[in-house]
């Protein structure tokens, strides 16, 4: 292979974004913001409610901070550059930067499907065996949980962006994405990737294949016990207690079973419609999905609207 041209990591990428459909990048930079404000003040409020109030000092709402604390670090990640890629056509990101994307991303990814995993433990331990959840779910036990969540993230994410990094990339450098998208950037490799798509699929068994299965068995169960209680308000009471949770998770895994299940097009034509979908599809995924966890937690949760209301007496009152 002729090294010459390569490309050299001075000189890193350059990140499409939507620059063939400029009429739509100044409506979504505008929209992607707004969404991004809604994160960071939604899921920031989140954090410092179930922090704040100590009747929220429960495993459930030490989980969903970190949800939330996730869904900020994963849009801050990628939401910056997607927005500059709005306003700079054909935005260039050095190499070392794209690999630091990447990374976050990635492992940002990765933790959360373990840790809706690990959310739905709690309910199922809190709805199927009530009286032994204390012992269960003590402090011991749920905080290695979210650890083992972030460690798992951030080690796979380690694996998957030096493999990534150490291909060779020659000729066209551009990414035909917003971000270092791992996959938009192993189609610039000049090189075997089997190594990385093997990997990739391991990564996806682990991370999501095994999530979903450990989830949905654990709803089995859980249904299969508010099925048993007698009266209908013991039944709506045990639901209520997960079903923000099942709501997030629909979302959160329906959308990649969205992004990566759907038929390809071999029209060219149809191809670069369905680029530009993909595109939409991902920023759905990147954005309104984190944008939507702290609404969907707070308002079918009555302990956070109370959490909320008694903060903001308080504060009315101290003034």
């Amino acid at each position: 292979m002729d090294r010459s041209n390569e490309t050299s990591p001075m000189m890193g990428f350059i990140l499409l974004g939507l620059s063939a459909h400029p009429k739509l990048e100044k409506t979504f930079f505008v929209l992607i913001l707004l969404m991004y404000l809604v994160i960071l003040l939604g899921n920031g409020i989140l954090i410092l409610v179930t922090l704040l109030d100590s009747h929220l000092h429960t495993p459930m709402y030490f989980f969903l901070r970190n949800l939330s604390f996730l869904d900020i670090c994963y849009t801050t990640s990628s939401v910056p550059l997607i927005l500059d890629s709005f306003l700079i056509p054909r935005k260039t990101i050095f190499f070392s930067a794209c690999a630091v994307q990447m990374f976050l991303s990635f492992a940002m990814g990765a933790t959360e499907c373990v840790l809706l995993s690990m959310m739905a433990f709690d309910r199922y331990v809190a709805i199927c065996n009530p009286l032994r959840y204390p012992v269960v779910m003590s402090k011991a036990v749920y905080v290695p949980m979210a650890a083992g969540s972030w460690a798992a993230g951030s080690i796979t994410a380690t694996v998957q962006t030096s493999l990534a990094m150490r291909l060779p990339f020659c000729g066209d450098n551009v990414i035909n994405h917003f971000t270092c998208e791992i996959l938009a950037v192993l189609k610039l490799a000049c090189a075997d990737i089997s190594i990385n798509v093997i990997s990739m699929v391991v990564a996806n068994v682990i991370f999501l294949g095994v999530p979903v299965l450990f989830i949905s068995f654990s709803y089995v169960f859980i249904l299969a016990t508010i099925l048993r209680i007698p009266s209908a308000e013991g039944r709506k009471k045990a639901f209520s207690t997960c079903s923000a949770h099942l709501t997030v998770v629909i979302i959160f895994y329906g959308t990649i079973l969205f992004m990566y299940g759907k038929p390809k097009s071999k029209d060219p034509l149809g191809a670069d419609k369905q680029d530009l979908a993909d595109k939409l599809i991902s920023l759905f995924y990147g954005v309104v999905t984190p944008m939507l966890n702290p609404i969907i937690y707070s308002l079918r949760n009555k302990d956070v609207k109370a959490a909320v209301r008694n903060l903001v007496s308080q504060k009315h009152f101290t003034q």
